[in-house]
């Protein structure tokens, strides 16, 4: 009976410190939300952080406000976010540079794994593979033959070190066993300048950069870096179709910093995912060669954690530094 009693009170008291919390997640937010992107204003996640912030503006009946923070791989923006109080009211648009920063930078002040509570997934999307079209190949079989009868002879140009096309490159130059050589650029609309003039071979690009250059026949496509074909593109075969096992995306989140009460990151992560339902802007990601990931907060943690751990092996495996 006395355990009974002690139960009863210790889950009532339990209930009554819990009320607060849920009372201030049902009004949360209270003020403007900050949305810290670590990328200059028209970036890939400055344009998805804006379409995230038009959606959950009106429906959480608070301004979201996109602020940019690029440099250093995204750990400026992703240290400020930390920093910043577990209140809901500063949140990370969390992407894959963030799992790959992680094994090219030796010193940082903080762990994403430990220091930033997942949220929500956002999006994902392909890469491709483009060839410069005097290059004699039309497959990633005959690129892949072409590299083995020439080691070392086929240019590939990146964004710089450590960037998404370098790292996808070197993920499919082990996986493949070939030998391409790495040319890094000061971003990506430079390399592509100099891969559409003929001076380098070949790039792992994006959809929304590379589609017109492929479309006006400047650029040839010979597949897409996921598991599976594109949607937008089922006419090009998979990277993985002809090496198994292969497959890189880019990809999108929402997290805010260690300690961000449950209630709150719950009804974010409710709202996030009735967005990514909505016709709009499922519509707005099309228009940017990219789809909703929809995701429960445990799953995108998950997801991050996985990403953090494969790309982290590919770095060390070619000796990467930031």
């Amino acid at each position: 009976m006395q355990r009974r009693r002690f139960l009863k009170v210790a889950a009532g008291a339990v209930a009554s410190a819990a009320i607060p919390s849920v009372t201030r997640a049902q009004g949360y937010p209270t003020r403007p939300v900050k949305l810290v992107v670590g990328a200059a204003p028209g970036g890939a996640p400055d344009l998805f952080a804006r379409v995230v912030a038009d959606w959950l503006s009106p429906h959480l009946g608070q301004p979201f406000v996109v602020d940019n923070r690029p440099g250093a791989g995204s750990n400026l923006a992703t240290e400020a976010v930390v920093r910043a109080p577990a209140d809901g009211h500063t949140l990370l648009m969390v992407t894959a540079m963030n799992a790959f920063s992680a094994g090219l930078y030796d010193n940082l002040s903080f762990d994403v794994a430990r220091d930033i509570a997942p949220v929500a997934g956002v999006m994902h999307g392909t890469g491709v593979v483009v060839v410069r079209p005097t290059l004699a190949v039309r497959s990633i079989p005959e690129l892949i033959a072409y590299a083995k009868a020439d080691p070392g002879k086929l240019l590939m140009a990146s964004a710089g070190i450590g960037s998404a096309p370098h790292l996808y490159g070197e993920l499919f130059k082990s996986m493949a066993g070939v030998d391409l050589l790495h040319v890094p650029y000061r971003g990506g609309a430079a390399a592509l300048t100099d891969l559409i003039a003929g001076h380098v071979d070949l790039m792992f690009d994006t959809i929304p950069t590379s589609i017109e250059h492929i479309r006006s026949g400047r650029l040839r496509i010979l597949g897409v870096t996921i598991a599976s074909r594109w949607p937008a593109l089922p006419e090009v075969p998979s990277v993985g179709e002809f090496v198994p096992g292969y497959a890189a995306e880019g990809w999108m989140g929402l997290g805010a910093p260690k300690g961000t009460q449950p209630e709150i990151i719950e009804r974010l992560n409710r709202e996030m995912n009735r967005g990514l339902a909505d016709n709009g802007v499922r519509a707005s990601f099309a228009k940017l060669a990219a789809a909703p990931l929809t995701m429960s907060p445990v799953e995108f943690g998950a997801h991050v954690a996985t990403e953090t751990e494969k790309w982290g092996r590919v770095i060390r495996a070619a000796g990467i530094r930031a």
